[in-house]
């Protein structure tokens, strides 16, 4: 009786907790179907989602500032997996409560063989003692420990738990993600305000979601603070106009972090801005290191290691304009005293004085009202992380180019284009004024080029030493002029770990080996539509783990859509011969699917080969040919021309491309070799319903074909002289910066 009223009061307490519970902690989502935002690494096809999936979730670290998923996402672990989930807050356990639930694990996987889970929330407030006590369990399985923190898991957690661990770094949410969370709050009838009558301007919509910055909690909060406080009117409405949001949520936060990523990556892009000679971006990270309150004495000393090591000789009074600059800054003090801080910045972006400073306090608005300041990846620190998570690559070092600069971004991709400093026509800056124009139009360009090149790398992967083996082992497999192919085709491909990648039409696993190795936690698709092919590969396939398989799919390309998980997109799709039984009119069809299949800003690598010399003109070479069958075959060579022309048109692939948005680019090459003629060479010539017979048939006799079959089989193991002809075909889906360069 006493333990059926204990657990009535404990029913009815959980209720009320849920009733009372802040509106962002009821509108959490139940399932990853009701995730919003993070598709980058929780889309479809992508490697987390098939491990929440499959209850295959192992070692993971998720990072990310706040309001973006990382607890949201380990309660929806927690839902579907098999294992016992307990979680910790690292702010309020201790040891003696890690030890406990340690040994929980360790008893129920002694007795009943059930894996634990454990969840973190807070995981780098834990010290280096509490760090090191939970490391021992993660080692030997006894624990899956899945983390969450704000901070960089490289700077403040245990580099072994790092190194066992997959780490997955949460982006703040896009405006029309927290637009479709604002809609779902006032629609949701037992979480949110769908039983009670509330109106949103579209105003004040857009300030909530403008002024949240990505974070979803804040933007709720905001409209719970809305809602509760607003009275309704006589028909019972509660409206919510732009006033009323303005009072809810009134300053974006500026996330910065004095000792972590914040700090390193802005003073690394402040740096590399006046080295590049780029003054917009310099007065906008400036700006943004005022605002968050880093010691402008230590801007300074970081601007006279620039002047020295950035201007040097090539300005011999940078140093010194940097070093009165200080002095008065000394004197002034704030406010009065960034002045002189962006006088200085500016003379070494610039490598001569300005009176420009007016600049710097509409960068200060521009980081005041802007909800998107992200580092770009390629300006981030990568002293300490860049290897996992991809910082500071593809930043262009402008000391290697000619005149100490080259175009590339230097402001975040949301600002590109936005001028912050505009010089006069007089005097010095009269003088650079064209050389600043023409360097923005540049930059510009650039970035439009190489939008697709540089992204988020969002994720981490402990190292993988029996696919490094097996990957290697698959490489020497076709032969030495195949590899050869295999590196030509995806040369210069700028991998990232989250891509997901289509391979079209696939006979062997060759083509998939790169992709394998570059993609741990994006997915790897391969189509073929033979069923013996597919059987074979997947053989193949099984040594490897199943989360690190690629997927095997038996279609035609015309179904392959209807084949995959709803939603897959990708972000390379390539294919060695692609269309070859396609005829001209049925390749608009294969191009829509092309392109309903690309992610934005996807790219398309095609590699076809053609023989450049047909079979008469390789048998002509044979010297000892005797004059009646050298006859016969004379008059081929010309025709076999013709018929060498491989399907589909370069031409009309080009123009179909081009006008879905692509931007493609050709190369070609030759690639000689020798033929040895064997049987099935030969069958494959002459063979009852071989092409080249079809062919032959229009211009020699049926006795003429029998004939040059027997002076072959009679030639066999002759080497005959080929040539072929390779083109690659690699296409750039053009994203929005493109789209706006190309129109300016």
């Amino acid at each position: 009786m006493t333990s059926g009223v204990s657990d009535l009061f404990s029913h009815r307490g959980e209720q009320l907790r849920q009733s009372l519970a802040p509106l962002a902690d009821r509108m959490r989502p139940r399932s990853i179907d009701d995730f919003q935002g993070q598709e980058e690494i929780l889309g479809p096809g992508r490697l987390l989602r098939r491990a929440i999936a499959a209850d295959r979730v192992g070692n993971l670290i998720l990072y990310g500032p706040p309001g973006v998923g990382k607890t949201t996402l380990a309660r929806i672990i927690a839902a579907s997996t098999r294992a016992h989930f307990s979680s910790l807050n690292a702010v309020l356990a201790g040891v003696k409560d890690l030890r406990a639930e340690v040994e929980e694990a360790r008893r129920r996987l002694e007795q009943h063989g059930l894996r634990s889970l454990l969840f973190i929330d807070e995981v780098h407030r834990f010290n280096s003692a509490q760090q090191d006590a939970l490391l021992p369990w993660v080692e030997n399985g006894t624990v899956t420990l899945i983390g969450a923190t704000t901070e960089n898991p490289f700077f403040e957690v245990n580099k072994a738990l790092v190194s066992r661990s997959r780490l997955f770094r949460l982006q703040p949410l896009q405006p029309r993600h927290l637009h479709q969370l604002l809609q779902r709050a006032l629609q949701d009838p037992n979480h949110g305000y769908g039983n009670r009558s509330v109106r949103i301007s579209a105003e004040a919509a857009e300030h909530l979601v403008d002024v949240a910055g990505g974070d979803a909690r804040s933007l709720l909060n905001a409209l719970e603070l809305a809602v509760e406080t607003s009275e309704p009117d006589d028909d019972g409405v509660i409206a919510i106009d732009l006033t009323i949001a303005e009072e809810s949520i009134q300053q974006r936060a500026v996330l910065y972090d004095k000792q972590g990523d914040a700090h390193f990556d802005t003073i690394s892009a402040f740096i590399k801005s006046l080295r590049g000679s780029d003054p917009d971006a310099a007065l906008f990270w400036l700006a943004r290191m005022v605002e968050a309150g880093e010691n402008p004495r230590f801007i300074f000393r970081r601007m006279l290691i620039s002047a020295g090591e950035d201007i040097g000789l090539a300005d011999p009074q940078a140093m010194v304009v940097v070093e009165a600059c200080a002095a008065a800054f000394e004197r002034v003090g704030l406010p009065e005293g960034l002045y002189p801080l962006a006088q200085a910045a500016l003379y070494l972006a610039s490598t001569d004085k300005s009176n420009s400073l007016l600049g710097f306090f509409d960068a200060l608005k521009s980081v005041k009202a802007s909800s998107r300041q992200n580092v770009p990846a390629h300006l981030r620190d990568a002293n300490r992380d860049g290897k996992a998570f991809g910082d500071g690559v593809g930043y262009r070092y402008p000391h290697a180019y000619a005149e100490h600069w080259v175009a590339q971004q230097y402001l975040p991709s949301a600002l590109q284009g936005q001028v912050f400093w505009q010089p006069g026509q007089l005097g010095w800056e009269g003088q650079r004024r064209q050389l600043l124009q023409q360097r923005r139009a540049a930059q510009l360009a650039a970035a439009a080029e190489h939008e697709a090149e540089l992204g988020e790398v969002l994720s981490s992967s402990p190292e993988d030493p029996a696919l490094e083996r097996w990957l290697q082992r698959q490489l020497g497999s076709e032969g030495e002029r195949l590899d050869a192919l295999r590196s030509r085709l995806w040369q210069d491909a700028t991998w990232r770990r989250h891509d997901r990648v289509l391979i079209l039409e696939a006979r062997s696993l060759l083509w998939a080996l790169d992709p394998l190795e570059h993609t741990p936690e994006g997915g790897v698709v391969i189509q073929t539509a033979d069923s013996t092919d597919a059987e074979r590969l997947r053989n193949q396939l099984r040594v490897l783990d199943a989360l690190r398989q690629p997927s095997v799919l038996c279609c035609d390309t015309a179904g392959l859509a209807g084949a995959l998980e709803p939603g897959s997109v990708f972000e390379w799709i390539a294919a060695r011969h692609p269309f070859r039984d396609l005829s001209a009119d049925q390749l608009p069809a294969a191009l829509d699917q092309l392109e309903r299949l690309a992610a934005p800003n996807g790219q398309l690598r095609l590699l076809f080969s053609q023989p450049a010399i047909g079979p008469a003109a390789a048998l002509l070479a044979i010297t000892d040919l005797p004059d009646a069958l050298r006859n016969l075959l004379a008059p081929l060579p010309a025709l076999e021309q013709a018929w060498l022309s491989a399907p589909p048109d370069r031409e009309l692939l080009q123009i179909g491309l081009e006008q879905r948005g692509w931007q493609v680019n050709w190369e070609q090459w030759e690639e000689p070799l020798e033929l040895n003629l064997t049987a099935a060479l030969i069958e494959r010539w002459l063979g009852v319903n071989a092409a080249y017979r079809s062919h032959l048939s229009g211009v020699l006799q049926p006795e003429q074909v029998r004939l040059l079959n027997d002076a072959l089989q009679e030639r066999r193991g002759y080497r005959l002289p080929q040539k072929l002809q390779h083109q690659r075909l690699t296409a750039l889906r053009m994203g929005s910066i493109a789209r706006k360069a190309s129109t300016r």
